[in-house]
Formats: C-alpha cells, sequence, structure tokens
C-alpha cells in the first residue's frame, strides 16, 4: 500500500500483461506504441494517476471509445450493466416486478417506461444522426466494455453484480439508450409512472388508486439533487489576469448520473480532461489547454404540458380546430419474472396525441370525460446532445464555445459558464426550451391549473409551439433569444435563473419559459454573490474556500434572532436552544448537531413568507427576505411547535446531541462527509438520507469538484471526484478520494505529458482487440 494523502492509500499494479503489452508500455512514448498498431485496430494507451484516474490515449476515436469503455468497465462495471438493464426495460424480467430501481421506482413501472422512450426506431435513428466521429466513439466504447467484462467474468466478478445472469455484452444502441435517458431526465422522465397509468376513464384500472408519493417526492427532489455552483471569473477579478473557474456540480453518488473522471487524447485533435456520466463517449464537465467549462442544471422548461379537448362521445379521441383526432394506441410489453422463476408477459396501453403521450397524475391531472393531458418534452427530438459535447471539448476559446453552442443547440437542460486564458467569462443559458414566449403563453396557457407546470390549450393549433427556423430544431427558441452573458468580472449561478447572474448586468425580459426575474434567489445564490462583492482579486485558494468552509450561509444571517428567540422560550425546548447555542454555525465533520435542530426549524419556517421582518424585495434580492420576527407572538409561537417537532423528529432517528455531525452524516464506508442542506445556503450541498439509528447515507450533492486557474503555461487545475473512481466496494479506488475529501485535501489534476508521468502513482498498459484477454483486472 503506497499512501497518497493521510489515510488514503492505492495498490500498486499487480496485473500480468501479455508480452505485445508489456512491451508497448515499456515504450518511449504512448504515440509511437499507439501507432504500431494496424489499420482498423481499435487501441487505446490508459495511463492511470492517484486515485485510478484514467489518462485515456490513442490514434483515432474508435480507439478513444475502446479505451474509455474498457477503463470505466474496471471500475464500474456492475453499475453501467445495471443501469443498461434498467433503460432496456428488463428489470423486471431478472428482478421481479416489485423490485426498486435505484431511484426508488417500481420495476414494472420502470420497463413500461423505458420500453416506450427507447423503442427500436428511435433509437436506430438516434444513431444515424449522429457523425461518423461520434459513431466511432460509441462503436469502440461498446467493444472495451466487452473485452473488460469477458476478463472480468474470467476472473470472478464484483459482488455488485450478484450473480451476474444479467450481465450481457452492450452495442453503441445501449449507450444510445442510456443518453436519451439523460435527455428525458429533465422532462419525461419525471412523469413516468403518470405515462405508463394513463387510462381512459371508462377502463378500470389500478392507476385510479395507486400512490403517486415516491414518484411526486422524486419530481421535487430533481433539483436540489441535480444541482450545482459555477463560478468564471475573468480577467478583471482573477489574481493573475486569466480565467479561473469553480465547477461543483451537485449530483447523485450512484446510479445512472454518477460522474467518472477521465482524460481523452488523440494526438494533434483532442486533448480534454474532467468528468463523464455513465456511457456517455464525451467530458461533460472539464477543461482543455484553451477553456474550462462547467454547467448548472437550469430554471428554464424543457417541457410543456396540452390540456386534451375530448371528444364528447369518446374519451380516445381529442378535438384540434373542431377536428376530431384519435389518441395513438400502442401496446407495451414487457416480461415479468413470477415468484416461482417463471416469466409472464406483461401488457399496457399507453395513448399518444399529436403534441405527445396522455398522462395520468390523481389530483394533478386527471382524465375524465372531458378532459386529458398530454406531455411534449422538447429533448425528445435532440439528438444532437453528443455532438454538443464533443464540440465543447475541442473548443479553442470563448468564442468557438459559444458558436458551438448556439449552432449545435444540444445542450439538454443546464446552464453553462465557461472561462478561457485570456480572462474572458461566459454564462449561457441556452438549452433546448419549448418556443413558447410571452404572447403565447397569454394567449394559450391554462389558467386554472396553478403552480409551476406550463399547461397550453391543446384544442387550438395556434397553440402549437412556435418555429424559428434559425433554430436547430423545430419548436425550440433560437439561441439568439436565449440569455448570455461576457463578462470582464465575474458570472455566477446557483440554479438560480439568469436574472442575477452578475447583479451589475441583470439579464431581465425573457420568456417566463426560459428565465424568470424578480423572483427570490437560492440561499446559495446569495452565499456566493456576498463572497464575490467587491473589487478583490480571486484565485484557486478563494473558489476551493466557498466549499471547504461548510459555512451555513442562513446561519450567519438568522442564527442570531433565533438565540434571542431562545432567551425567552418556554423550558420544553430548551434543550434544542442548548444544541443551538453550543453550534458553530458550520456543516463541518466536526460541527454539533445544532445544524440538525437549525435546518428543521427554518424547513418548518420555508412556507410562512410572515415570518420575515424584511419581506423580498425584487429592488434588492441579494438581502432580502431576511430578519426573522422574533418579536411577534405568532412567530414565536411558529418557532416553539417547530423546535418540539424538531425535538421528536431528532429523538425518532436516534440522534444524540452529544454527537458530531461526521458521525452523523457518512458515506456508504463510514467516511465522515461534510456539507449540508442546499436550501440553508450550504455552497458544499449534500442529500442524505437516515440509514439506521444516528445515521445518515449521503446519496447526492458535491460530486465532481474541479478548480481550473489559467496561467502563462496553460491550466493548472485541482480536484476530486468526491465518491471515487469506482462503484465496487473491493476496488482500491472506491472511497480514496472521498476520504481526502473528508480531510479537506483537494488534489492536484496532472494534465500535460510531464504531469501525468510525474504522478507518483503512473503506470501504464495498452488495451486493444487483438490482445489476449488476461487475468487480473489493471486497478485492484
Amino acid at each position: 500500500m503506497i499512501p497518497i494523502f493521510p489515510g488514503v492509500s492505492v495498490i500498486t499494479l499487480s496485473r500480468p500483461l501479455s508480452c505485445l503489452a508489456v512491451a508497448l508500455a515499456l515504450s518511449s512514448t504512448a504515440v509511437v506504441a499507439l501507432a504500431r498498431e494496424g489499420a482498423g485496430e481499435a487501441s487505446a494507451q490508459i495511463r492511470r494517476t492517484s486515485f485510478g484516474v484514467p489518462h485515456i490515449l490513442a490514434n483515432d476515436e474508435r480507439g478513444l471509445g475502446y479505451g474509455i469503455g474498457y477503463a470505466y468497465a474496471q471500475d464500474n462495471l456492475c453499475l453501467l450493466a445495471n443501469e443498461v438493464l434498467t433503460v432496456n426495460g428488463e428489470r423486471s424480467k431478472f428482478f421481479g416486478a416489485e423490485g426498486k430501481t435505484v431511484e426508488q421506482r417500481d420495476n414494472l413501472d420502470s420497463d413500461l417506461f423505458f420500453t416506450w422512450l427507447n423503442d427500436g426506431d428511435t433509437v436506430k435513428d438516434f444513431l444515424q444522426a449522429q457523425s461518423g466521429a461520434i459513431r466511432d466513439r460509441l462503436q469502440g466504447y461498446a467493444a472495451g466494455y466487452n473485452r473488460a467484462l469477458a476478463e472480468r467474468r474470467q476472473q470472478g466478478l464484483p459482488v455488485e453484480c450478484g450473480t451476474g445472469e444479467w450481465l450481457r455484452p452492450i452495442t453503441e444502441l445501449d449507450l444510445v439508450k442510456l443518453t436519451r435517458r439523460l435527455l428525458a431526465e429533465g422532462g419525461i422522465g419525471q412523469f413516468a409512472e403518470a405515462l405508463v397509468a394513463a387510462t381512459p376513464p371508462s377502463v378500470s384500472h389500478v392507476s385510479s388508486t395507486r400512490d403517486f408519493g415516491w414518484a411526486l417526492a422524486r419530481q421535487q427532489a430533481f433539483a436540489s439533487e441535480r444541482g450545482s455552483n459555477a463560478i468564471a471569473i475573468g480577467a478583471q477579478r482573477s489574481a493573475n489576469g486569466h480565467g479561473l473557474l469553480l465547477a461543483n456540480p451537485h449530483f447523485p453518488w450512484v446510479g445512472g448520473l454518477r460522474f467518472y473522471q477521465m482524460h481523452l487524447t488523440i494526438p494533434g485533435q483532442l486533448d480534454v480532461m474532467g468528468a463523464a456520466l455513465p456511457g456517455l463517449p464525451v467530458i461533460n464537465i472539464g477543461f482543455n489547454r484553451d477553456v474550462a467549462w462547467t454547467h448548472t442544471v437550469d430554471t428554464s422548461k424543457h417541457f410543456t404540458l396540452y390540456r386534451l379537448q375530448l371528444d364528447p362521445k369518446d374519451a380516445t379521441r381529442y378535438q384540434v380546430d373542431g377536428q376530431s383526432l384519435p389518441l395513438q394506441q400502442r401496446t407495451l410489453k414487457v416480461l415479468v419474472k413470477r415468484a416461482d422463476g417463471t416469466l409472464e408477459p406483461v401488457q399496457r396501453q399507453i395513448h399518444v396525441s399529436r403534441f405527445g403521450p396522455v398522462v395520468q397524475w390523481p389530483g394533478r391531472l386527471d382524465w375524465d370525460g372531458r378532459h386529458a393531458y398530454a406531455l411534449r418534452d422538447a429533448n425528445l427530438d435532440n439528438t444532437r446532445v453528443l455532438e454538443q459535447w464533443y464540440g465543447i471539448n475541442k473548443a479553442s476559446g470563448i468564442d468557438v464555445l459559444k458558436t458551438s453552442v448556439a449552432s449545435v443547440q444540444g445542450i439538454p437542460w443546464v446552464n453553462t459558464l465557461a472561462v478561457d486564458g485570456s480572462g474572458r467569462a461566459l454564462y449561457l443559458n441556452q438549452s433546448v426550451v419549448p418556443y413558447v414566449d410571452q404572447a403565447l403563453l397569454a394567449q394559450c396557457s391554462d389558467a386554472a391549473q396553478a403552480g409551476p407546470l406550463v399547461v397550453l390549450d391543446g384544442s387550438r393549433s395556434a397553440c402549437d409551439w412556435k418555429i424559428d427556423p434559425a433554430a436547430a430544431q423545430p419548436g425550440i427558441f433560437p439561441a439568439h433569444l436565449q440569455p448570455s452573458l461576457e463578462r470582464a468580472d465575474f458570472v455566477q449561478n446557483s440554479n438560480d435563473s439568469a436574472w442575477q447572474v452578475n447583479p451589475a448586468q441583470p439579464l431581465t425580459g425573457f420568456s417566463p419559459l426560459i428565465s424568470r426575474q424578480d423572483q427570490p434567489l437560492g440561499q446559495r445564490s446569495r452565499f456566493a454573490l456576498e463572497r464575490l462583492q467587491g473589487r478583490g482579486k480571486l484565485d484557486a485558494q478563494a473558489l476551493r474556500g466557498l466549499v471547504f468552509d461548510d459555512e451555513v450561509y442562513l446561519a450567519t444571517q438568522e442564527l442570531p434572532a433565533l438565540l434571542r428567540w431562545c432567551e425567552g422560550a418556554q423550558a420544553d425546548v430548551q434543550a434544542v436552544c442548548t444544541s443551538l447555542r453550543a453550534w458553530d454555525g458550520k456543516a463541518r465533520a466536526d460541527s454539533g448537531l445544532g445544524l440538525v435542530h437549525f435546518a428543521n426549524i427554518l424547513q418548518a419556517l420555508a412556507d410562512q413568507p410572515q415570518v420575515w421582518r424584511v419581506a423580498f424585495d425584487p429592488a434588492d434580492p441579494q438581502h432580502t427576505p431576511r430578519g426573522l420576527a422574533v418579536e411577534q407572538l405568532a412567530v414565536r409561537r411558529l418557532l416553539h411547535d417547530a423546535a418540539l417537532a424538531s425535538m421528536t423528529q431528532v429523538h425518532e432517528q436516534g440522534l444524540d446531541n452529544t454527537l458530531r455531525w461526521g458521525q452523523v452524516q457518512q458515506a456508504a464506508d463510514g467516511t465522515p462527509v461534510p456539507g449540508g442542506p442546499q436550501a440553508l445556503g450550504v455552497y458544499n450541498a449534500m442529500v442524505s438520507v437516515p440509514m439506521g439509528p444516528g445515521k445518515r447515507l449521503v446519496v447526492s450533492g458535491t460530486s465532481y469538484l474541479q478548480v481550473v486557474s489559467f496561467t502563462d503555461q496553460g491550466p493548472q487545475a485541482e480536484g476530486l471526484l468526491v465518491f471515487s473512481q469506482s462503484s465496487e466496494s473491493a476496488s482500491a479506488h472506491a472511497f480514496d478520494q472521498t476520504r481526502a475529501f473528508a480531510a479537506g485535501q483537494l488534489a492536484p489534476i496532472p494534465f500535460t505529458d510531464a504531469q501525468i508521468k510525474a504522478d507518483p502513482h503512473y503506470r501504464e498498459y495498452r488495451v486493444g482487440e487483438r490482445d489476449e484477454p488476461v487475468s487480473e483486472a489493471t486497478t485492484r
């Protein structure tokens, strides 16, 4: 065992290579080694550095894909296999209908949904729409994964694969299905149960009584579990006059949206490093020699609902411009494993309008004799998403990146922030958004529908999404009508709208489907803007501190008032007050459980705007609302009730007031994890769930953490993949970066050839289609 940081170790390379691979590994340069390979054979050089991060070098796109798939399967074989099973609608076939997906969706609902989403013709059309380079990379990825699968079957599968009977070789079509699942995350994917349960009112179906509680909770948690922070510092505020970027995505620690860190190189064509989602052969967040970029989940709408005016004679027909049209029926079929092990076919009918499928959500979107609701998701026609990141990966500057995003329009549901070496800082809210402007919304929106959903009148063709020839896809906004801001000081975003990206230049006047102004800011945005105030110079350490300080911003603003209330609080809540007085106002591992009480109390007040002494003021969004009005009797009563409820909750969860936060919130291996709820303004946002008495398991939050500083010598980067490279518990790289994060350490990210080879844990090996399988996994 060789130490990397205190408490962090890695196993050295012990895997025997084939004779040819050994010879190539000893070659003076990886480029020379790869050049020796015959034309047409996919091969790659994989150089691993500290924490097992792969730097993949190939001569062509297929070889690069081969290296990506192979390296990924060495670290996450079972994770990808499980996600492939999911997006193919085959979970019930192996695990039964009542089992759950990673997202806690019933297997049967999941299978039916993905059978619809990823039907054969749609998936083939998506693949056909890709450039030759993307197709080559996808084919290589599948071949590399399959090579690793064969080797690991020979060695013995990881425990996470169970019996392994459901593992199989994959194809590029499986990777397309994974990509389409990503696209659906911002829209129809949140309505999976509502889609498969939709039933005409004349048909008796279990959907009328089924519990949609889990589905509603997942929909409400979408932003919190897929949020992000990002800051791009321009030449005016950067300490060295070059660009500086903080990437702090808050993404799931498990499942199909778990990032993977890697470095991709084709000499003379591509040199990019960062993090990618499972099955995607491109870097989603990262940097190259010229630009660094990141994303944050946006507030834009990526779908609309249409209220269908049903034919009074037939609830399976709807009227548009007075014409009665039939809902097209499609039969979905999946196989379900029964208790005796036999397979039973299950069928379900879905109904599809000209806008999209009918969805039914009891009490929210009902299908009765008069109306039904159809959902149109703009990203279902987005075949450009891989090409988009391919273009960003190769961008040679801010202008090239801007042109790529504006012309390809493949960004699905996130903002983009970027910097370059010259110190230009850029913000783009140019994702795929239905072209519904303010005029169309006023003419066609359903006034009876309150809340965040956009519901349009489906009885008039005049309410169809508008079409602009400048858009890359019919029915979406062209990029020139979406927010864009370039600054020399800074731009930032923490999942609020484009309005206050930089308060010196508010972005206003956009369709409500794109961005909303005059709305309260989230606490993370208010925290970041406070730290960015003034004209002082900023460096990597300053950006790193935003995350590692673990400051609870709302506590800096409101804890003093809460403690004043405690001075006159009743005796039955003084235990809570004692805990609050002892708390340091942080979400550090050594912070006390006053954090839990503070979070519980503020959550109880979240929907009570009257508790604030100063209400929200659009003219001062950075500082309002503020001031708990503890002098008011009604507010004191609310605080008392919230404190009593918090005491009960803490007791029921087995939390002792002597515990430290790191003893409660932990990774799967027991590593203490700092950070806390984003609603409190914790920049290092973490989502954790109860996991036994006195314990909370982190399931989402700070994931790939990256700080990139451009210098005269090029990019200098540091960061961590907080949940570590491998999802396999037996791997040396299952929790090593998690421990480094818990210790408050960011690691240098080797990028140049010299930096890579100088890494103390450098090792290299070559993989190619003609090589013989080997007997032991390299990174184990």
